[in-house]
């Protein structure tokens, strides 16, 4: 009997040892908010920069589709001299200025063709010609050309990019926001159970004394190391998903160098409050009428934009080609001397082209043009049915918080009475008209209930979050 005594006696003198390495004070350690979450994230995270570089490509497209209506210059020269005779001496400059309207051309040129063997078409006199005119088209591409097109669809993608810059960065704000508070809820559940052991080992310490006096049977002294054991096995589980939970919190945390950073080890999470405020009817009301800027409606609406360009470019094929090109003509190679007013610049010195085709079946063109509409069709359906998903998602959302306020208003005060219930068995414990079993198993579900309420607030916290991101947007800290 006096070994088993002793036994206790060391086991407790153990237990009181561990107690006094883990019962550290949590004053030296670093609270971790989520308002400190959010600065590094927005910062510094390399997905929300990446998100930031879509509007920048966008608009590049941008400027890459105006450099279709750049001014260029073009400029040749060829001679041929053989035998001592010049059978050739060429030289020809352009400027083309296309002009954004009616998608016409400005052609301004000298030419200088002179030489024995010059064509006679384009024989020029050793001043040489000047010609300023235009190249117009009056079938396809007079309303709409694919200069136009192609940076009418550029314009609409950048609302594209845009939206989906808003998308990828809430997105990542979401899973950060959830990930922070599955780390509140281990590490409150491993607060929670250290609690439980520290309680267990105490009256462990006290069962101890008490049956080295004779107070106690021994017995009990059996049972509570056996709770205190199995407490030391859910801490040790609860510790290992308190550092995982810090790990993948840690993802999302970058310096400004790019460096991947992790949580100190010394690091909490922030206090959340009891008393949830559950959003009202107005918030929601709000909420509904942001979702019509959900960047995936923004996002259909864009294509929808560059869609109807498309369609618009494809109709206008179906034109024929007619291109009507005109000059006129003048010896004139400076503005500063006289040259005489019968060959200046006047309407009897042109030259003029017409160009015409047809397609005569239209295959092409027409088949290119179904395809657009089919296009237009789908992204039209997809816009009716992601608005009421979006819609639908928010209010689903909401009418979860709604349940969350009621679940931790029961859990509160099913706790309080567990709390009465289990100081009542202590009394009636110390009384000797209890036993331990009795009071292990109503302190073990007085832990299971208090993790349960930080399981209703840390779920509060992730689905208030949810609930902004199906409405596009992100909560306001």
């Amino acid at each position: 009997m006096m070994k088993k005594l002793s036994y206790y006696l060391i086991a407790g003198l153990l237990l009181f040892s561990w107690s006094a390495i883990h019962a550290q004070s949590i004053d030296t350690a670093r609270i971790f908010s989520l308002e400190d979450l959010e600065d590094i994230v927005f910062l510094h995270h390399p997905v929300v920069k990446q998100a930031s570089l879509l509007s920048d490509a966008a608009k590049a497209s941008v400027l890459q589709s105006k450099g279709e209506f750049d001014p260029t210059l073009k400029s040749a020269f060829g001679r041929k001299l053989f035998g001592h005779t010049e059978y050739y001496n060429n030289w020809h400059n352009e400027l083309k200025v296309p002009l954004y309207i009616a998608g016409a051309d400005l052609k301004v040129g000298y030419d200088r063709n002179v030489g024995t063997y010059t064509n006679p078409e384009t024989h020029t006199t050793d001043a040489g010609l000047m010609a300023v005119g235009l190249n117009i088209p009056l079938g396809a591409g007079l309303l709409i050309d694919a200069r136009r097109s192609t940076l009418w669809q550029a314009k609409a993608m950048l609302n594209y990019a845009e939206a989906d810059k808003v998308k990828q960065i809430n997105s990542v704000w979401f899973g950060a926001v959830k990930d922070y508070w599955n780390w509140y809820y281990a590490y409150r559940e491993y607060t929670l159970i250290k609690e439980g052991l520290e309680l267990a080992a105490k009256r462990f310490r006290a069962l101890t004394n008490q049956a080295l006096l004779g107070d106690k049977p021994g017995l009990d002294t059996i049972e509570a190391s056996i709770t205190v054991q199995d407490r030391e096995i859910q801490l040790a589980k609860s510790e290992i998903e308190v550092k995982n939970a810090m790990l993948v919190l840690s993802n999302h945390l970058w310096n400004e160098k790019g460096t991947p950073l992790e949580l100190p080890q010394d690091a909490i999470p922030q206090e959340a409050s009891q008393q949830l405020q559950i959003p009202d009817r107005v918030l929601l009301d709000s909420l509904l009428g942001l979702a019509d800027m959900h960047p995936e409606l923004v996002k259909l609406r864009a294509k929808g934009e560059q869609l109807d360009v498309e369609r618009r470019f494809a109709q206008e094929k179906l034109k024929p080609k007619v291109n009507i090109s005109g000059a006129l003509l003048s010896r004139r190679t400076d503005f500063g001397s006289y040259v005489p007013d019968y060959y200046d610049f006047n309407w009897n010195n042109y030259k003029i082209g017409v160009d015409f085709a047809f397609p005569i079946f239209l295959r092409a063109e027409r088949g290119k043009l179904k395809q657009v509409r089919f296009k237009q069709q789908q992204v039209t359906y997809d816009l009716m049915q992601s608005g009421r998903e979006i819609n639908n998602n928010i209010t689903a959302s909401f009418n979860s918080l709604t349940a969350y306020q009621s679940q931790l208003a029961v859990q509160i005060q099913s706790i309080n009475n567990q709390q009465a219930l289990l100081a009542g068995e202590l009394q009636k414990f110390d009384l000797g008209e209890s036993t331990l079993f009795l009071i292990n198993s109503r302190e073990t579900k007085l832990i299971d209930m208090k993790i349960k309420r930080e399981s209703i607030i840390s779920g509060y916290q992730k689905k208030l979050a949810e609930l902004y991101y199906k409405a596009g947007t992100r909560q306001q800290l």
